[in-house]
C-alpha cells in the first residue's frame, strides 16, 4: 500500500525533531576531551579537542605572537591512533616546527600526577627568551567540546 507523500513528510519530520532533541544529550554524557593547559607570558590557557577525523584539518591555535600549536589526536584506524603534539615558530617565512611529540592512544596512566600523560613540556623562542610551558591531559568529563 502506497505512503501519502503529506503522511511520510510528518514521520520525517517527527523523526528529525526527535532525533535532534536527543543527540545533543548524547553528545554531551561523557565524551572524552584532550586538554593542553598552555602557559606563555604569564597567562594559562587551557585548549580542548576532541578526536579528529583527519590530521590534516586540524588547526593550529596562536600562543603569543610567536608560538603557534596544534594537538592532533586520531582514534582511528587503530594502528595510527595517537596523540600528537606539535609547537610551531610564527616566522616572517612561515611556520617552522620547532618540537612535535606522539603518544600512543590511549596513553599510559602516568606515574605521577600533576602533569598528565605528557609531562611538563617547555619550548623557548630563540630570539625573545621567551618560554611556553604546557602539559596534557585525557579528561572523560561531561560536556561537548567546542
Amino acid at each position: 500500500m502506497p505512503h501519502h507523500p503529506v503522511a511520510v513528510a510528518g514521520r520525517r519530520r517527527r523523526a528529525a525533531c526527535f532525533i535532534a532533541a536527543v543527540l545533543p544529550v548524547a553528545g554531551a554524557c561523557h565524551a572524552e576531551t584532550l586538554i593542553c593547559h598552555v602557559s606563555y607570558g604569564g597567562e594559562t590557557r587551557s585548549l580542548r579537542t576532541g578526536p579528529a577525523a583527519s590530521p590534516y584539518t586540524v588547526p593550529v591555535q596562536a600562543i603569543g605572537s610567536y608560538f603557534l600549536f596544534r594537538m592532533v589526536w586520531q582514534k582511528e584506524p587503530a594502528d595510527l591512533a595517537a596523540i600528537k603534539v606539535y609547537v610551531f615558530a610564527d616566522l616572517d617565512g612561515g611556520a617552522a616546527p620547532i618540537q612535535q611529540i606522539t603518544h600512543p592512544y590511549p596513553p599510559p596512566v602516568p606515574a605521577r600526577p600533576g602533569y598528565g600523560f605528557t609531562g611538563l613540556n617547555s619550548v623557548y623562542e630563540p630570539v625573545r627568551d621567551g618560554e611556553l610551558q604546557y602539559w596534557c591531559e585525557l579528561s572523560a568529563a561531561a560536556g561537548r567540546v567546542p
